[in-house]
């Protein structure tokens, strides 16, 4: 599963996506589904468009419900977040989602390793 998280001043951010699933599958995943998590698109949330909607989760809670119930429909193995997590949501985000969840620059830089960033 990909999930990105963008602010409205993205316009771009399919496209983003779009590079992140190729990326994702030309390194043998499977993506079976996308979601994203806009901020700042309404008018309350162009003010703290800087902040994620929770510090523990970077997303809203409603979007991690979503999140969870199409890992659990597509039966997805991880969850892979094109925005930076920092410990402490990784941790969170993989009990919540009964899943591994990695953020996309940590996994490309296990996988030149050659060690599996789900193994943590």
């Amino acid at each position: 599963m990909l999930v990105g998280y963008f602010s409205a001043k993205e316009k771009e951010f399919t496209a983003i996506m779009d590079a992140a699933a190729a990326a994702l599958t030309a390194r043998g995943a499977r993506v079976v589904g996308r979601i994203v998590q806009r901020r700042g698109v309404s008018g309350g949330g162009a003010k703290k468009m800087g902040l994620p909607y929770s510090s523990r989760t970077l997303l809203s809670y409603g979007k991690v419900r979503e999140v969870a119930a199409v890992c659990e429909q597509e039966a997805a193995d991880a969850v892979v977040f094109v925005s930076t997590l920092t410990d402490r949501q990784q941790h969170a985000l993989t009990r919540m989602l009964g899943r591994p969840a990695v953020s996309l620059g940590a996994l490309a830089v296990a996988m030149r390793g050659g060690e599996s960033a789900f193994d943590s």
